[in-house]
């Protein structure tokens, strides 16, 4: 696809730093980097040594004493020749640098072609690749761990077994469409029936992990709702540990929802405090509540705040009534302004601070386990695109077995083993097509 071309692109991140890496991979790697490096001849340099010099542009003009560091093909992160040119940080030097590699015969690199080249000298599957965008973008210890788990390949090797094993039998299956005039079984069906149960539950597994994978991603909707002045702001700004949201007594002072994100136990939990729930004729405050109620619709987790000096009002147990029960955790809050500590739910005072907030978060987590669940970071699926392929490859599972208790002929059964085959590895790369991956590396930022 691109044997011929090579490629440059800045790899750090724009902005003011202490130093930028541009980097250039394919056959012309090395000239083209030689070409514009003052110090050693770059071509006759051994593998993954770095080199002092200066760069200049193909016109001579000085650009910055710059590492130059060369790593030969095939021990390098895509397979091809590769270079890379640490440079001083700042957005300009990285770009005059990238600009002289391009005037001196290499082509900016398109979004993700560096790991797509990665993929394709076989490097890393797919899924691997995948997992790369994963982990920089990962916004948690959680996500963290398991696109960091993906990408070290422990997924895609649970994977790659079940493929392979049904693969195997589909070989068999096949050698009996061969002698079916002699009656032949070269498939011990009751074998067959235990492997097809087990890729079935390997499958429904990973697939039941796809809500937490989400989560995991994107991070744990929790609303905070209640009554106005019941407390709501504080205890957001408590949970987030910063001043987020604005703190008075006047009742109504939240009129629009507000969001504020932390991590607790490796997960993300993204809090929004909305306007308090109340009738009101003020237009502006009408329209809070409207999308307080919308956001309550859905959150993952509500936490609904009540006052202890006011306890559980009509109006509270109303709102409560049409909350899912199992997503709800009640909070009695001001519990510094009651002499008697009694009240439903969790008891505490949001304006004591984050240590004050300790209990809330551990039953916020407990919560979140109970509703997503816990599996092996391994086993854990962020990605849509493998959901898809998963859900596809468990139908025609499906499809098997229920050819084989109809007691259907071999190549019936097969077709199924087949389909659900080709979708596992539509997952890993093993089956692809230059569509699908465009579409996946479209993603990437370029220089990666």
């Amino acid at each position: 696809m691109f044997a011929q071309d090579t490629i440059a692109a800045i790899a750090t991140a724009p902005g003011l730093a202490a130093l930028a890496i541009v980097r250039l991979s394919g056959p012309k790697a090395r000239q083209i980097a030689s070409d514009c490096f003052t110090g050693r001849d770059l071509t006759a340099v051994e593998s993954h040594t770095a080199n002092v010099g200066m760069w200049v542009s193909p016109g001579g003009d000085r650009i910055d004493r710059v590492i130059a560091t060369v790593f030969l093909a095939p021990r390098t992160s895509t397979g091809e020749d590769v270079v890379e040119i640490t440079c001083h940080g700042g957005d300009y030097v990285a770009a005059i640098v990238l600009q002289s590699m391009i005037e001196s015969g290499a082509r900016l690199a398109r979004p993700g072609e560096f790991t797509q080249r990665a993929f394709l000298s076989g490097k890393m599957d797919l899924a691997q690749a995948e997992a790369i965008a994963d982990l920089i973008h990962a916004t948690s210890e959680r996500a963290h761990r398991t696109s960091l788990a993906a990408y070290e390949g422990h997924y895609s090797e649970q994977l790659e077994k079940l493929r392979t094993a049904i693969l195997e039998l589909c070989a068999l299956a096949e050698l009996e469409i061969d002698f079916t005039d002699e009656d032949v079984e070269f498939v011990d069906r009751t074998e067959l029936r235990k492997l097809i149960k087990s890729a079935l539950n390997q499958t429904d597994e990973l697939l039941r992990s796809v809500r937490l994978g989400t989560v995991v991603r994107e991070g744990i909707r929790v609303v905070i709702a209640g009554r106005p002045n019941a407390g709501k702001s504080t205890l957001l700004n408590s949970l987030s540990g910063r001043d987020r949201a604005i703190v008075s007594e006047q009742p109504g002072t939240t009129r629009d929802v507000l969001e504020a994100d932390a991590e607790f136990e490796g997960l993300r939990f993204r809090f929004t405090d909305t306007a308090g729930l109340r009738q009101s004729t003020d237009a502006i405050e009408q329209e809070g509540v409207r999308r307080a109620h919308g956001t309550i619709a859905k959150a993952d987790i509500v936490v609904y705040v009540y006052d202890l000096v006011h306890g559980l009002t009509e109006e509270d147990l109303d709102v409560l009534k049409k909350i899912e029960e199992g997503s709800t955790i009640l909070l009695g809050n001001k519990i510094d302004l009651v002499q008697q500590h009694t009240g439903e739910g969790l008891l505490l005072s949001a304006k004591d601070g984050p240590k004050a907030v300790v209990p809330l978060v551990r039953e916020l987590v407990k919560r979140a386990v109970e509703i997503f669940g816990n599996p092996d970071v391994s086993k854990t699926v962020m990605n849509a695109r493998h959901k898809n392929h998963l859900k596809h490859a468990h139908e025609a599972l499906l499809g098997a077995k229920a050819a084989l208790d109809a007691h259907k002929s071999p190549d019936i059964f097969s077709l199924d083993l087949h389909a659900a085959a080709r979708e596992l590895g539509m997952i890993t790369g093993v089956i692809t097509n230059e569509t699908v991956l465009g579409a996946i590396f479209s993603r990437f930022c370029i220089g990666k």
